[in-house]
């Protein structure tokens, strides 16, 4: 019997992609009018969304995972700002003000957050039968607030900040924290995400029901990951549970 119903956040409840593209035109057209760089802002809020998804060359890996170990998320963040305008705009600053554009990104970027289109409905529904639990990857930093944002404790029984945790999807330490807060075995749940890598692989570790939402991404052979179900887009998701509810 299906009991609990385990989630991640970004993609797959909360369209993270739209949020993402306006913070990023956003950021483009005001580094173009603050620097007076035409043509170079794409390319810099492009570079930035890069960055904090760790979506490195060797190099970058090598300068900024010891500031992300020694100072943190946020001091990362103002390094990658700095270094991007010097790279492709040929404009220096100080850290004051590339605190005031991550700030502005940020802000952009929490104000565009918020659940797909039926969803919050949906999990009204699905919590008076099952228990929800959300396991998101990702820092602190970056987490919190876009749970805040949704007010997401509001609409699930628990939440687990992957940045919180010893370990991140796809390591079955934290399936097996969300299992043991739900109160169920592995058996009794399915998770639900778009990360081949993290989501699917990682329920696959613990032995749990995989949904991948794949959001027009190819299956990934290198990995020979093979989803219980696939979905298109989010909004499959409820018809789906109550399919397998029924069934």
């Amino acid at each position: 019997m299906l009991k609990t119903l385990l989630f991640d956040m970004d993609d797959t409840l909360c369209d993270t992609r739209k949020a993402n593209a306006v913070a990023e035109a956003l950021l483009s057209s005001y580094v173009e009018s603050v620097f007076s760089v035409d043509g170079k802002g794409d390319l810099f809020a492009a570079a930035y969304i890069k960055g904090i998804y760790r979506d490195w060359s060797e190099e970058q890996k090598s300068r900024y995972w010891p500031i992300i170990q020694q100072q943190g998320e946020s001091a990362f963040r103002l390094q990658l700002i700095r270094d991007l305008l010097v790279e492709l705009t040929e404009c220096e600053v100080d850290v004051p003000q590339a605190d005031a554009i991550q700030q502005k990104f940020d802000q952009d970027r929490i104000d565009a957050f918020d659940f797909y289109p039926g969803i919050s409905e949906f999990l009204a529904e699905a919590r008076k039968v099952f228990t929800l639990v959300v396991i998101t990857n990702g820092p602190e930093f970056s987490q919190i607030p876009k749970v805040e944002r949704v007010k997401l404790s509001e609409h699930v029984d628990h939440i687990i900040i992957g940045g919180q945790e010893p370990e991140q999807k796809p390591a079955k330490s934290i399936f097996d924290k969300a299992l043991a807060l739900a109160g169920c075995q592995a058996h009794e749940a399915i998770h639900v995400g778009d990360s081949l890598a993290a989501d699917i692989a990682g329920a696959h570790n613990s032995h749990i029901t995989s949904v991948w939402i794949q959001h027009q991404q190819p299956l990934d052979a290198e990995l020979g990951l093979e989803p219980h179900h696939t979905l298109f887009h989010p909004d499959e998701i409820p018809k789906l549970v109550w399919d397998l509810h029924g069934g």
